[in-house]
């Protein structure tokens, strides 16, 4: 079989497609933890240990939170920068604060412009005929020295997000440590040969020629026409995946055994890249959990039902986190709301209907929020509101923080409620929620209000989109602690608090 595989792969490597664009790379370094203040206030205020918004070194004990008995498979999650990260390197520099912004806009902005194009029927389907010239490289292997770029106005994909999980792959499995994003569906790994190129990462790359249940997907195969992008070369399907920032990835697409914690997927289909570059950090691929046909949450749902959960932990340091599939994801405390379907295949749109501060709702028409829509994602740093929405909230939280003497401190990039918490050890911060269609809320823990630069400038950690029109984001900072079910069988989304 092995054999095989690595002969049809150099036939198919005699017309390799180039797919070159562009990606954001969203780093989040957002930690913190907290409790609920109790008394007769209903639960107004929440208090922040400050000290714990500053992430240690050193990865803790992981706690043990039993899934539920319905519970398919249960797979640990880890801040990708973090110590408790499989990719944690002792010696590594974790990205700036500055950086980490910067990067969570450039995916904001590829969201907004996705989803908007979606939307408006804008965003069409391509597909690339190819004529390469051929050459040998070094590897003996046949290669296309130049050969047409996908149109880049089919849209720009999503760049990686925060977190990571490891899958098994292959036949025998073989573990990688990949991303996951509810905001991609297609779900791949570097592969060898890498006839082109592949960045850094921390484990071997996967080599079909050492699994028995390899395969490559055939042009004809309609899986082939699944793809938004995508080319054929001798007989083989190919895909691509373009990332606004100058990543991008591309290769066959194949199929083979995809193993879930003790779960095995036969004939998973995904992204075997040998062209690859990037800022994928030392992760070895992608793996896609949103609502598209090619996402792992839609080729599973014969096994789960098209059911996930997962709960990010308060700190990106110390902790760990869970991720779940399976109907018995959802814990019994989980609050639903309806998962909006009609704007297109990828993205958890939901129906955010309002704003709580200091448990008083604020005046905001819903309108405001109804009119972009808004998007849960797993890969957004920092929850993005319609510019409305965003100045209620910054002024009444403002006002809270003021009446409690807290001292204003300069704005940070898209932050614009700062606050010195200099020899502050606890602070008292007026409790957040997010309000959604059918009354289910989501009390945002303490160690997702705010956002940490210094202790001298601490920020409440959402941002304006700078109009009323785009669409709004639900980020991971704000999920924090919580379990975040998606249900795409009920056509629901869920919050449950405490869950990590």
């Amino acid at each position: 079989m092995a054999a095989a595989v690595s002969s049809s792969r150099r036939r198919g490597h005699a017309c390799f497609v180039r797919l070159v664009a562009a990606a954001a790379v969203v780093a989040a370094f957002v930690v913190g933890a907290a409790r609920a203040e109790v008394g007769s206030s209903g639960g107004d205020r929440v208090l922040l240990n400050v000290e714990s918004l500053f992430p240690g070194p050193s990865c803790a004990a992981p706690q043990e939170h039993k899934p539920n008995a319905a519970t398919s498979a249960r797979m640990r999650i880890a801040h990708r920068h973090g110590p408790c990260s499989p990719l944690a390197d002792a010696h590594g520099k974790p990205p700036s604060h500055a950086e980490i912004l910067a990067a969570d806009q450039n995916r904001v902005e590829s969201i907004q412009h996705r989803a908007s194009a979606t939307t408006t029927d804008k965003l069409t389907k391509r597909t690339a005929t190819v004529q390469p010239s051929l050459k040998k490289n070094p590897a003996g292997h046949s290669t296309s020295s130049s050969a047409p770029s996908l149109p880049a106005s089919s849209g720009r994909a999503l760049g990686t997000g925060n977190y990571v999980v490891t899958i098994g792959l292959g036949t025998p499995a073989s573990p990688y440590t990949v991303v996951f994003d509810t905001g991609s569906d297609t779900t791949w790994v570097q592969c060898r040969p890498c006839v082109v190129k592949c960045y850094k990462q921390k484990q071997p790359l996967f080599d079909p020629a050492k699994s028995s249940t390899y395969a490559n997907i055939s042009c004809a195969d309609p899986a082939c026409a699944d793809l938004d992008q995508s080319g054929c070369s001798g007989g083989h399907c190919l895909y691509g995946l373009q990332y606004g920032d100058g990543s991008s990835t591309v290769g066959f697409y194949a199929q083979d055994t995809l193993t879930i914690a003790h779960d095995a997927i036969k004939g998973f289909r995904f992204g075997c890249g040998e062209k690859n570059s990037g800022l994928f950090g030392k992760a070895a691929g992608l793996m896609g959990l949103g609502r598209g046909s090619t996402s792992l949450t839609v080729q599973a749902s014969g096994k789960y039902g098209g059911a996930f959960a997962y709960c990010l932990p308060a700190s990106s340091s110390g902790t760990t986190g869970h991720l779940d599939f399976g109907p018995g994801a959802a814990p019994a405390n989980a609050k639903l709301t309806p998962m909006l379907t009609d704007k297109g295949n990828t993205f958890y749109f939901v129906g955010l209907t309002g704003i709580r501060v200091g448990g008083e709702q604020l005046s905001i028409p819903e309108t405001v929020f109804s009119t972009g829509g808004t998007i849960v994602d797993s890969g957004t740093v920092i929850t993005r509101l319609p510019a409305t929405a965003n100045a209620a909230l910054s002024s009444a939280f403002d006002k809270a923080m003021a009446a409690k003497g807290y001292k204003k401190a300069p704005a940070f990039s898209i932050l614009d409620t700062c606050y010195d918490f200099t020899g502050v050890s606890e602070a008292a911060l007026p409790a957040v929620s997010l309000v959604f269609q059918g009354g289910a809320t989501l009390d945002v823990d303490a160690s997702g209000i705010m956002f940490a630069v210094t202790p001298a400038q601490v920020c409440l950690a959402f941002a304006s989109n700078g109009d009323d029109t785009s669409v709004g984001i639900i980020g991971n900072t704000q999920q924090k602690t919580h379990a975040v079910l998606f249900d795409l069988g009920k056509k629901t989304v869920g919050f449950a608090p405490g869950a990590c």
